[in-house]
Order: C-alpha cells, then sequence, then structure tokens
C-alpha cells in the first residue's frame, strides 16, 4: 500500500502581544497579626498558599508580628482573591482568626 504525502495547513495566524498589566493590574496581599494564631500555622500557610519558602515565610510572619501587619504578594486580582480564599478557609478549619487584605499594588 503505497503512502501519502500531505502538506500540513498553511495557517494564517497574526499574533498581537497585550501586557497583563492591561488585563489585570496586580494587587498586593497583605497578612494582619493577631494574638490567636500560632506562628507555626501562619508559617505553614505562607508556605503552603503562597508558596513561600521557609526563609520568606519567617520574615513575612516576624514583619507582621512586629509591625502589625507584612505584604505576602504581588499577585493578579483573581490569584489573589482565590489564594486569600484558600488561606482563610484553613484558618477557619483551625479555629484561628489569621486574617489577609488584598490592596491595589502601589506603582
Amino acid at each position: 500500500m503505497p503512502i501519502l504525502e500531505t502538506a500540513a495547513p498553511q495557517l494564517d495566524v497574526e499574533w498581537v502581544v497585550v501586557a497583563d498589566t492591561e488585563l489585570d493590574p496586580p494587587y498586593d496581599v497583605f497578612i494582619h497579626n493577631d494574638d490567636t494564631t500560632t506562628m507555626d500555622f501562619v508559617i505553614a500557610v505562607l508556605q503552603q498558599v503562597f508558596n513561600l519558602g521557609m526563609p520568606d515565610a519567617l520574615t513575612v510572619m516576624l514583619v507582621a508580628h512586629n509591625n502589625g501587619e507584612a505584604k505576602v504578594a504581588t499577585l493578579p486580582l483573581e490569584t489573589a482573591k482565590y489564594k486569600v480564599g484558600q488561606a482563610h478557609s484553613l484558618a477557619r478549619q483551625a479555629q484561628f482568626p489569621l486574617r489577609f487584605t488584598i490592596e491595589p499594588a502601589e506603582d
């Protein structure tokens, strides 16, 4: 049986590059200190939800502990909302009042 050779179809594609900032401006996520949530739990949430390494998670936790709040990450709004929701859910399950907020990132 002869092998049929077929040419790959020619596609006429025009690519348009759009900067991410035009679609989804960045937002800062902040963690707020409280007198109940344990430091170990805060570090675990920062590592598991926000993918911070141990040194960064420890630094963020200590800044929040000493200053009342600390910036955790700068993310697109939908990602920030999702991760804050995850963190709040974990905290509620563990019966901690851990709180995160989201604010537009400063230029």
